[in-house]
């Protein structure tokens, strides 16, 4: 689960209550009924060694680029903290599956992957024109959407200082519109908590 930096004292309360307290060790706590959460600093956040720095660090506004693709869309953005500062969003028609046979499904695949690469390359282009001038700036890239989209337009030399930021947090979300990098900030600077119930 997604836990805003905000949250996260209000969090720790509640999960005490509902485990009967908790210990810490590190990023991990135990609730005495064998309850666990394992907490992961937001993307771009140094790494920390407890709860005390993850809270002060999580709290910190960071700049981080956002890059949002599926089939026929992207939207490309730059956050300081939870303001974007910076976005570009774009669409193109991709052709969906036929049911059509024979030498019809074939010219239908060509166009679509044809389609498909356009958006990408029109994809790269942006996440060129948004991202490269901040790269230096910027603490991590988070992604989202569909991995394969994604990865196609980072897949340019062009882009290859993008590479070494992009986070391994990837976001799902719907296709890529300015209201969808706009809420994907948020889950961007979100502390990630994996919960683990006890057994029996």
């Amino acid at each position: 689960m997604d836990v805003a930096p905000e949250r996260l004292t209000r969090w720790l309360e509640n999960f005490a209550s509902r485990h009967d307290g908790y210990t810490a060790e590190g990023l991990t706590i135990t609730g005495t009924d064998g309850a666990t959460a394992e907490l992961s600093p937001p993307p771009g956040a140094p790494a920390v060694a407890d709860l005390i720095e993850l809270a002060a660090v999580a709290a910190e506004p960071r700049r981080v680029g956002l890059l949002l693709a599926r089939k026929g869309a992207v939207a490309v953005g730059v956050a300081n903290g939870v303001k974007l500062i910076a976005s570009k969003v774009d669409t193109h028609y991709v052709q969906g599956r036929t049911a059509a046979g024979g030498w019809s499904q074939q010219r239908f695949a060509r166009r679509r992957d044809n389609q498909a690469k356009a958006a990408a390359a029109d994809g790269t282009a942006i996440a060129a024109r948004i991202l490269l001038p901040e790269a230096r700036t910027l603490t991590a890239l988070v992604t989202g959407g569909d991995r394969t989209a994604v990865d196609a337009v980072l897949a340019v030399p062009q882009l290859a200082a993008l590479k070494p930021l992009r986070h391994d947090r990837f976001l799902d979300v719907p296709e890529p519109r300015k209201t969808v990098l706009e809420d994907a900030i948020a889950q961007a600077r979100a502390i990630l908590v994996l919960v683990r119930e006890p057994v029996g």
